[in-house]
């Protein structure tokens, strides 16, 4: 019964994933032609900035949604170790709790941006309206709550095969 969601989910994961990839490797093509034109050919191209910047923002958002769901996240647990057990575990539903309000806020507010900005453009790119620039934000949030309800239901699924199929096999002590 549970396969159909983890598969799902680790569909979200794939998207993210290569999403986000892809947009370091636009970036990584985008942000030098801006510097040929502007500094080799003395006219500097208008839409590679803010085409990069757009990029930034997707690959933030769905990378930090697949990186809580590998459990690749930044995670401070100087005082959390220090606590008993029983602190320890309702800490950690304390932070799932508080990521879930935090992914569906980003969510419903970031799509209140989106649909209020709709009408609006950029200057140096007038055929992209400003709410297509924000619809990271609400994507993002509702992958992460994905993962997040994955793992408050299911547990962590940082060692499933597709988060971990480029980690080293460790074979007679070496990695």
């Amino acid at each position: 019964m549970n396969e159909p969601i983890h598969r799902f989910c680790d569909l979200a994961y794939r998207i993210c994933i290569w999403v986000s990839g892809l947009s370091v490797l636009l970036m990584t093509l985008i942000i030098p032609w801006g510097i040929f034109t502007r500094y080799v050919l003395g006219t500097g191209s208008q839409w590679p900035e803010p085409i990069a910047i757009v990029l930034m923002v997707l690959f933030t958002f769905l990378g930090a949604a697949a990186a809580y769901r590998a459990g690749a996240h930044i995670a401070v647990e100087m005082l959390t170790t220090r606590m008993p057990k029983g602190l320890q575990a309702a800490s950690v539903w304390i932070v799932h709790l508080t990521m879930l309000a935090v992914a569906l806020f980003m969510t419903y507010y970031g799509t209140t941006l989106c649909i209020k900005t709709w009408n609006q453009v950029i200057g140096q790119l007038p055929w992209m309206p400003v709410g297509l620039t924000y619809t990271p934000v609400p994507i993002g949030g509702l992958f992460t709550a994905l993962f997040v309800l994955e793992h408050m239901i299911f547990g962590s699924q940082s060692q499933r095969p597709i988060v971990t199929f480029d980690h080293m096999v460790e074979e007679g002590g070496n990695a």
